[in-house]
């Protein structure tokens, strides 16, 4: 046997190897662009379609500019930083607002949740007032605290306190009751119960809450910047349209969307830091 035919099957080896890793890296980007397309196929053909129909004339480019041009102006408004400012502003009125909700909503709907009496008397007017839109009480709001920041912020509070406030509530009445009974035949005291019981049984409710009133603070952020005010995202999108800027004005929809999509997301991963013991995939 020459040496030839001894290394002949280790070069055949190699370019086996090759070909099955190749084949490998195939498979997996397969797999990866059919995850892609099952869980964002229909947003990304909805885009094609709409930059399509913008750019050959199916639309009015006017009305529905190309995808393309409100990127440009989105690029442009935050290159140029005039619509950072706005962002900051926007942010500072929901963020404020916001906290003051989970300050007030969560010790509250702890409270209630396990005094039966207070929620008793508390839940009717607590109705009456959830079922009045925040929108119509804001000129309300406006005649008590006029038309600067702090209408506007306390609209903002007003409509993000409720659902925090609920799924609080909710989260304390659906504690196990045979774990609060455990806790007490084993001695524990009324704080240690919160502490250890109640209080970790009604953390993903609240942060249902917690994600329904962030979406609530962004929607009449933009209500409220719509009256009355000269900054802020709102404001951009209504004057945008007075002045016939409609790339201008998507854009600022698109910066609402993604100040959104963010906030969700960032309650999401919160979550499921502080409730790994609620999620059976850990």
């Amino acid at each position: 046997m020459t040496l030839q035919h001894i290394e002949q099957p280790a070069i055949i080896g190699r370019h086996g190897s090759g070909t099955n890793l190749g084949a490998e890296v195939l498979r997996l980007g397969g797999r990866a662009i059919v995850r892609f397309l099952s869980r964002y196929g229909v947003l990304v053909g909805f885009l094609a379609l709409w930059q399509v129909a913008s750019s050959v004339g199916w639309v009015n480019a006017a009305v529905l500019p190309p995808l393309d041009m409100i990127v440009a102006a989105l690029w442009k408004g935050l290159a140029g930083g005039s619509l950072l400012g706005d962002i900051a502003i926007s942010l500072q009125r929901a963020g404020f607002a916001f906290a003051a909700a989970v300050a007030v909503a969560i010790p509250l709907g702890l409270f209630m949740g396990q005094v039966r009496a207070v929620e008793t008397a508390l839940d009717p007017i607590l109705q009456v007032f959830r079922q009045t839109s925040a929108l119509a009480l804001y000129p309300v709001f406006i005649l008590l605290l006029g038309l600067g920041e702090a209408s506007k912020i306390f609209v903002i509070f007003w409509a993000t306190l409720f659902p925090l406030l609920l799924n609080t509530i909710s989260g304390v009445k659906e504690v196990d009751p045979k774990l609060l009974e455990m806790a007490r035949v084993y001695g524990a005291t009324r704080l240690t119960i919160f502490r250890r019981v109640v209080l970790p049984g009604a953390v993903p409710s609240i942060f249902v809450g917690l994600r329904l009133s962030a979406t609530t603070a962004l929607l009449l952020l933009i209500a409220s910047e719509m009256i009355g005010a000269n900054k802020g995202i709102g404001f951009q999108v209504m004057n945008a349209q007075y002045n016939f800027q409609i790339p201008l004005m998507f854009a600022a929809i698109v910066i609402l969307a993604g100040l959104g999509l963010i906030a969700n997301q960032a309650l999401v991963s919160l979550q499921r830091r502080l409730c790994r013991w609620s999620n059976p995939a850990n």
